[in-house]
């Protein structure tokens, strides 16, 4: 999908700008084995390797949302984004971490990328892992079979018709 982003140059005429916009994305790194590894690390270093975190990231409210949610999944509980909020503050000033990046409004953003990469749904302003599926069947069923092939395909489209010019 193309978006036109409209810049003014020193003379003050408008001219247009095209931008490529992804259909999606996903990211994809390796790290070590998950050894000795807390809960909070593990969900942390799941961030990390599809994208959601990037390396030295200081701003990684993410890891306890979806950490919040996959407690909640396990007791096949649905949350408001207060109630994200609610217990992510606990669970960060419990882990003498910075409260940044716990305002409403961020907390729903993150959600919506967790949404996004279809792990985390909504409905009736109720957030739940999806289906309460477990992260590790999402990720098989949700990025593995279905992300990463199509974004493969399209590359492969890009590369073939490369070929032929």
């Amino acid at each position: 999908m193309m978006l036109k982003d409209y810049i003014y140059n020193d003379c003050g005429f408008c001219r247009t700008m095209a931008r490529d916009v992804p259909l999606n994305e996903i990211t994809l790194r390796k790290y070590e084995k998950p050894y000795d590894s807390s809960k909070r690390e593990i969900i942390r270093k799941i961030c990390l390797s599809i994208g959601l975190l990037q390396p030295g990231d200081g701003r990684d409210i993410i890891v306890d949302i979806l950490l919040a949610l996959e407690e909640a999944r396990k007791e096949k509980k649905e949350l408001t984004s207060f109630e994200v909020r609610d217990i992510v503050t606990q669970m960060r000033q419990d882990n003498s971490l910075e409260t940044k990046g716990i305002a409403e409004s961020n907390i729903r953003r993150q959600l919506k990328r967790l949404r996004d990469i279809m792990l985390v749904e909504k409905k009736n302003n109720l957030y739940r892992v999806s289906e309460f599926a477990t992260l590790h069947d999402l990720f098989e069923q949700k990025i593995e079979k279905f992300l990463i092939p199509q974004a493969v395909g399209r590359i492969k489209e890009y590369l073939q018709v490369l070929n032929k010019s």
